[in-house]
């Protein structure tokens, strides 16, 4: 009986040195982990601000503050868990494994994440563009992390893959601010061009949707059997461009009939053949 009392008194007296010799270490990890944490939010507002002062799209400024929180604080229990006398190498290689799985597995979404990551950072368009990807045209709706949305002027949604985005050719047609809105018109051999100039001219610069800067022009681009062919070039801002079309085509075509211009005159050619 003795000897089991001594036993017993020997293994409370061994857990108590060990953990005696634990709380340091215990309470060092809880230590870095509180204060680490609250340098993790010092970080992310510090990340909030830098943002706000630079035109990023939201979207980058979400994904990079929630990627750079959760990896200092994996770092953070990784090195608290070394602290208290867990393997760390072990739980690095468990890490790295399942990354290299995932990985492997998420090929094609990796591809497309880095090409958001990339969009994101060097803004090639923003939202509310006019672009051409991949040979449609339309205006973008969203820049997701993996995909980027267009709505094209027949109001179809088409959804792109970031990666195939990074890797193509990218027209961005509202970079600088205003975009041409090119018109072709035909009009009869005979009439007066200048005089239809002018009256083109006229109603453009009557139209608040067209800049003044650049300024609008017309200019002949070719002659058919009966007809002088014209091209109408005004300018506009982007999110004017197809007012500024549709618009012009119904104005310039009132104005033109107010002003008696005719339309090519068709012409008929008669073949008389004669016999010997």
């Amino acid at each position: 009986m003795k000897a089991e009392l001594k036993s017993v008194e020997e293994y409370l007296r061994q857990w108590a040195d060990s953990a005696i010799q634990f709380l340091p270490n215990l309470l060092g990890a809880l230590a870095l982990i509180t204060i680490g944490f609250s340098l993790v939010r010092v970080v992310d507002k510090l990340l909030h601000r830098f943002f706000e002062r630079r035109d990023y799209e939201i979207s980058l400024e979400t994904f990079l503050r929630s990627f750079i929180g959760i990896g200092l604080k994996i770092v953070l229990i990784i090195t608290a868990a070394g602290i208290v006398g867990f393997p760390t190498t072990s739980l690095v290689a468990i890490f790295g494994a399942a990354g290299l799985a995932v990985g492997l597995a998420l090929q094609g979404s990796l591809s497309n994440f880095a090409g958001g990551v990339l969009i994101l950072i060097f803004s090639p368009f923003k939202v509310g563009d006019l672009v051409t990807l991949s040979g449609e045209f339309g205006e973008v709706k969203e820049i997701q992390i993996f995909n980027t949305i267009i709505l094209t002027p027949d109001n179809r949604t088409v959804i792109f893959p970031n990666g195939a985005i990074s890797n193509g050719t990218i027209i961005n047609h509202s970079k600088h601010g205003n975009l041409l809105v090119e018109m072709k018109l035909s009009i009869d051999f005979t009439e007066d061009f200048e005089k239809v100039r002018s009256i083109i001219l006229k109603e453009l610069n009557n139209d608040p949707n067209v800049l003044k800067n650049p300024a609008a022009d017309v200019f002949i681009i070719g002659y058919g059997d009966t007809s002088l062919q014209l091209t109408i070039r005004p300018y506009a801002e982007p999110k004017h461009y197809w007012d500024v079309y549709f618009n012009t085509l119904n104005n310039l075509r009132r104005a033109l009939i107010a002003n008696g211009v005719r339309d090519p005159q068709p012409v008929t050619r008669v073949m008389v053949m004669k016999n010997d």
